[in-house]
């Protein structure tokens, strides 16, 4: 039996997967140590054939296809846990790169914290195209997430999670607190979130740790269409959704419209910063982002 599982879920991304599955099959671990599930979405495109293809030349990787008709990347995931045996289990998604010791790294990490149930690695964000002018580190979490807490293994801070394309859990904890809220996530081209955010509460909730592991790193690709105007107010517009979503069901809607307000606060002070300075795109783009959000609190998903 594997000691991890390995989960990507796709949806009409054939391109990316490969480049994602690539660096699954460069793995140092030993193939008898993990196993890949790719859980197909309902994907229309070629993924089916590209993935197939891929199989047929790397007969001996440890690799197979489910599908998931239910659409939404948390069905997709849940689907890959229930049809895997690791004790733990990894999360990935398909337009990232991993690097050679991603599955060693977590499984050692979690061999010499045997009381840690969850973790996550470093997220860094690759702009093939180069890295917009207008972006600040304040844009570029919702685009890209990247996560940097240095070179050692250490609880993640307060307030901070793992990113969803890496991150890692034991299979006892997704039995003991449930694994994805299917209300919560993307679910096709909508892009919803706070399926990763509503877990690892449960979990924090459950007096449970989550570790930062150094050497399981992954690459976020960021393609030129992901940096247009139009799916960053989509983007942004839609994680106002999710957080009003989730405060629904936790009861919280009181603290979101606080919290709200707290960040305008702080996202217009940060603002006259950059204007002061000569960065008044980043400016822009900042207020831009938290309006879609605002936006998001009071409208539906598109």
């Amino acid at each position: 039996m594997p000691r991890l599982s390995l989960i990507v879920a796709t949806y009409n991304r054939a391109e990316q997967l490969l480049t994602t599955l690539w660096s699954v099959a460069a793995q140092t671990a030993p193939a008898a140590e993990w196993e890949c599930v790719v859980v197909d979405n309902n994907s229309t495109d070629d993924t089916a054939a590209r993935f197939e293809e891929f199989l047929s030349a790397h007969p001996g990787l440890p690799l197979r296809r489910v599908s998931e008709t239910r659409q939404g990347l948390s069905w997709a995931r849940n689907r890959g846990i229930a049809e895997t045996t690791g004790d733990i289990v990894a999360i990935i998604d398909d337009d990232e790169r991993i690097v050679p010791e991603f599955i060693a790294a977590y499984i050692a990490f979690f061999d010499a914290h045997p009381s840690v149930a969850s973790a996550g690695g470093p997220i860094v964000a690759e702009y093939p195209a180069g890295r917009p002018a207008w972006m600040s580190r304040y844009t570029e979490r919702p685009i890209a997430n990247p996560i940097d807490l240095g070179p050692t293994p250490r609880p993640f801070p307060r307030g901070r999670i793992p990113g969803g394309g890496n991150m890692a859990l034991r299979r006892t904890a997704l039995g003991r607190y449930g694994a994805f809220d299917p209300q919560l996530g993307r679910r096709g081209a909508r892009l919803l979130g706070g399926e990763e955010s509503d877990l690892f509460a449960r979990l924090r909730r459950g007096g449970e740790q989550c570790w930062y592991v150094p050497g399981a790193v992954m690459y976020h690709i960021i393609p030129p269409s992901k940096l247009t105007r139009g799916y960053f107010d989509r983007l942004c517009r839609n994680i106002g959704v999710s957080q009003r979503t989730r405060a629904a069901i936790d009861g919280g809607l009181l603290r979101l419209w606080t919290g709200e307000a707290a960040k305008w606060c702080a996202t217009l002070g940060i603002a006259l910063g950059y204007c002061l300075t000569g960065r008044v795109r980043r400016a822009a783009w900042l207020v831009r982002m938290r309006r879609q959000i605002t936006a998001g609190l009071l409208t539906s998903a598109e």
